[in-house]
């Protein structure tokens, strides 16, 4: 009989968010009058905007005819690329540099699967799980240990750095992963600290993987979009986004990756090329209905939509942020972020997790969930209907006291 695979018996048991939402059942199970409310996991809660939602339906409506059938694009149709470096990137990348996906989530497992269990690891400390949890499936890093996964350099952003990582510590050779805005701090990067990101990759021989997945909450002109707004970005970094977020796309899968020519490994080996044989290898390419609603997400009407739904969930985070900041909680994020990292000094995560839950009815995420620096941090998300997210803010103004 076949053996199980060494790497995923590394991992640390409990992908985080199924092990919230099984929390969450037993708690129903034990309180069947409670309504919780959900501020934990990001998955979008409002519908898809007209303008966006037209798009996916004539798209579903011309593959009925003759003339507007369309069977696998893998790299992803030409025309979403070109929109996509022409309102994301100022029209600085070609058409197949962009890589067009089922999300940035998916991106990234692919990606691991193309730099492959040999190169060294460099994460945000809190991160993304997926970054972390699919390194070590691939094998680029060893069994969990009581601070982190052994081979993983842990760049911690805590209150006393303001959220950004001392990058000396960085091996050289790494690939690196950074989030800007972070999930789950909220936290946004400037342009200073870009530029020293990319200088620091440049001069240390890394790649990094930037998660650009919230761009689009960014309200601060002087906050960069995208790591190519630093100069030579495009010769160490590989950018990964999402229209989950911004357009609501959770459930209808949509995103790319944009991996430059000018990129090359210590051996001058083009990056992109690798990237486009993975890709051709083991992935068909995302639904042509889905990149019909990208198309529409582009267009001048598409873009006024995207902007009104993520407005909609930043006047929610406001609205938890200042409940938090009126109890005496220390947080950030919230203002170009739709998550807010909350402090609770001294206490476990998961102990305030049960705390909120069992005082409030609400689903916070546990900030240990995120890393060894999450320790002491709960991550309240954004997204939710506005009834649901005042009535959370009612509850945690009277009941929350921690």
């Amino acid at each position: 009989m076949i053996t199980r695979n060494k790497n995923i018996a590394n991992l640390k048991a409990g992908y985080l968010f199924p092990e919230i939402a099984k929390r969450r059942r037993e708690f129903a199970a034990a309180n069947p009058d409670a309504k919780i409310i959900s501020l934990g996991i990001g998955n979008t809660t409002e519908p898809v905007l007209p303008h966006i939602n037209a798009g996916l339906v004539e798209g579903a409506r011309k593959l009925g005819t003759v003339e507007g059938y369309s069977g696998y694009q893998d790299e992803g149709l030409p025309l979403l690329r070109e929109k996509i470096s022409k309102v994301f990137y100022n029209g600085k990348f070609s058409i197949d540099e962009i890589f067009i996906s089922d999300g940035s989530k998916c991106d990234i497992g692919r990606l691991q699967m193309l730099f492959g269990s040999g190169v060294k690891i460099a994460v945000q400390d809190p991160s993304y799980p997926v970054y972390v949890d699919g390194s070590v499936i691939i094998g680029a890093a060893a069994s969990f240990k009581d601070t982190g996964y052994a081979g993983i350099t842990y760049l911690p952003c805590t209150a006393e750095n303001i959220f950004f990582p001392n990058l000396d510590l960085i091996e050289n050779n790494s690939l690196i992963y950074f989030c800007s805005p972070n999930n789950p701090t909220g936290a946004v990067s400037d342009r200073a600290q870009l530029t020293v990101l990319v200088n620091t990759a440049i001069t240390k021989g890394c790649i990094i993987i930037f998660d650009a997945a919230y761009s689009e909450f960014i309200r601060d002109s002087s906050l960069p979009k995208t790591i190519y707004e630093i100069d030579r970005a495009d010769e160490c970094a590989i950018e990964v986004n999402s229209f989950s977020k911004p357009a609501g796309f959770t459930g209808i899968r949509l995103g790319w990756s944009v991996v430059p020519k000018a990129l090359k490994y210590a051996g001058g080996e083009s990056v992109h090329a690798d990237w486009s044989r993975i890709t051709g290898t083991i992935f068909n390419g995302a639904s042509n209905i889905a990149q019909a609603g990208g198309i529409a997400a582009l267009d001048d009407e598409g873009i006024k939509e995207m902007r009104a739904l993520t407005d909609f969930y930043l006047t929610n985070a406001k609205l938890i942020r200042e409940t938090l900041q009126k109890l005496g909680i220390n947080c950030i994020g919230g203002d170009n972020s739709p998550y807010i990292w909350a402090r609770f000094p001294g206490k476990d995560s998961w102990e305030v997790f049960a705390q909120i839950l069992e005082k409030c009815h609400v689903v916070t995420t546990p900030g240990a969930g995120f890393g060894p620096a999450g320790q002491g941090f709960v991550r309240f998300s954004a997204f939710g209907h506005r009834a649901d997210v005042e009535e959370a803010c009612n509850r945690l103004t009277d009941k929350l006291s921690i």
